[in-house]
């Protein structure tokens, strides 16, 4: 057992984006001979899609947990189809997300019963899991809540193996510096170090942003950020900073000084990474009892069903879900 394939669930994402097309372009590449997946979704979508490729009769389709066995395939196909529906394509709507939370709810059920090792998946939409009745921020704190853990989470993005974490994210800007104290920075400078040495970096080099314009007009770099980076030292991680934002992205990343970024708030991170490789960076859900990656881009509604879905930052989100596990 010990030699034996990974197994991966692999989520197709918002059936009104373009993950069915991702998925579909993915299921020939030479990655997924190294492993066993199992794709959740509607079957509908998917059919529309596959009918395009030429890996269909490879693929084994189930409706039941114990139907799951590799025998003739590495790839499987769960349909989580209840009723014939009808998604609008390209737009958020309350079916689309309903079909996520199936999915997520299915693959924490696959992770509980011992039949998975690792979740990748297609891009959800949060418009649309707000119509569905997702009542926390994201789908972090869904997967969370799912797993029924109490303990730290935190989004990482990472980028060509340079990594990225974030003290606040998905709330307004007006609310960010009340947010920023030393407890709130250690957190995820703890989480980004684990899952660097779990990615195989001995002695991680972290940065940690400035909230303030080139560090200086404010009080928090001095009285909360710096004896933060302070604190973490003394927990035997190396860190280092506050690098003012608007050129942290070229020490850190473009210089190769640290191997990864901690900012206070999502766009300070979010807008350096995504102007250095929006079509690599990979999403991953930090902090769970299973390592879970998603391409970092969005459903990309205005493309679908134009067969234009770039699919690198899907295969780079695999890799790095592979090497996670390793």
């Amino acid at each position: 057992m010990k030699n034996r394939k990974k197994i991966i669930a692999i989520l197709m994402g918002d059936p009104s984006g373009i993950g069915g097309e991702l998925i579909s372009k993915i299921l020939s590449h030479n990655i997924l001979k190294k492993i066993n997946i199992i794709i959740i979704g509607e079957k509908s979508i998917f059919d529309k899609y596959i009918a395009k490729q030429k890996v269909s009769k490879s693929i084994k389709y189930i409706r039941n947990i114990n139907q799951i066995e590799f025998d003739n395939t590495n790839k499987i196909f769960f349909e989580i189809t209840k009723q014939k529906t009808k998604f609008p394509i390209g737009k958020a709507n309350k079916k689309s997300g309903i079909s996520v939370l199936n999915s997520i709810n299915l693959a924490v059920d696959l992770f509980n019963k011992k039949k998975i090792d690792g979740i990748n998946f297609a891009p959800f939409n949060k418009t649309s899991l707000e119509l569905a009745g997702m009542k926390v921020k994201d789908e972090l704190h869904y997967f969370k809540n799912k797993f029924k853990i109490k303990s730290y989470v935190c989004e990482l993005n990472v980028l060509n193996n340079f990594w990225t974490a974030r003290v606040t994210s998905h709330i307004p800007l007006k609310e960010v510096a009340k947010n920023i104290t030393i407890k709130n920075i250690l957190e995820p400078i703890k989480l980004i170090n684990k899952y660097l040495k779990m990615n195989g970096l001995k002695n991680p080099k972290i940065a940690v942003q400035a909230l303030n314009p080139h560090a200086e007009f404010g009080s928090e770099e001095k009285k909360i950020i710096i004896p933060a980076i302070r604190r973490a030292n003394r927990m035997k991680i190396s860190t280092h900073g506050p690098l003012p934002c608007d050129t942290s992205f070229i020490t850190a990343y473009k210089n190769k000084k640290y191997n990864c970024l901690v900012g206070m708030y999502h766009d300070a991170i979010q807008s350096g990474l995504k102007s250095f490789g929006f079509q690599k960076g990979v999403t991953v859900q930090g902090g769970l009892p299973i390592p879970i990656t998603t391409p970092a881009h969005g459903t990309a509604f205005d493309i679908v069903g134009k067969n234009k879905a770039n699919i690198n930052a899907t295969l780079e989100s695999l890799k790095l879900l592979l090497r996670l596990l390793s």
